[in-house]
């Protein structure tokens, strides 16, 4: 099992200190893990997040939309939208009634793309906890903010 401490050979004036450090240390490695893990599928995190969100909606959705039910806000959404643009994973929908508007729909190329990613691949970053344990961090996680 990992040990902050031991890790980053440091010691911490309090608990607190320690947990809030170990939060940052550990959501850096889950970056590290999973910008690993969709370098096969030519992506990057945030752009899964994109097509997840664009498939799970079923209908398109405008850029604001998008941003908004992000995990991680992005200011550079726009730009990760136009790389999903380019390899024809999603597709703009300017509006008939004003060129300002314009809203975004996930491709069937991008449907290929998601089904063709597992699932669980975010089950090995969880594998050291139980349901239980899981639903605990979970909760202080959520206590915390």
């Amino acid at each position: 099992m990992g040990d902050l401490a031991k890790d980053i050979n440091s010691k911490f004036e309090n608990n607190r200190v320690k947990a809030m450090l170990n939060i940052i240390y550990t959501a850096n490695w889950i970056t590290s893990c999973q910008n690993e893990f969709f370098k096969d599928f030519g992506i990057s995190p945030q752009q899964y997040n994109i097509l997840r969100i664009l498939n799970g909606a079923g209908e398109p959705l405008n850029v604001q939309t998008i941003k908004d039910r992000m995990l991680e806000r992005s200011p550079n959404a726009t730009r990760l939208m136009d790389k999903l643009c380019a390899k024809n994973y999603i597709k703009r929908l300017p509006s008939d009634h004003d060129r300002r508007v314009v809203k975004i729909v996930i491709t069937d190329e991008g449907k290929t793309l998601l089904n063709s990613i597992p699932k669980d691949f975010n089950n090995e970053l969880l594998k050291n906890l139980n349901e239980v344990e899981a639903e605990q961090l979970s909760n202080l996680l959520d206590k915390m903010r």
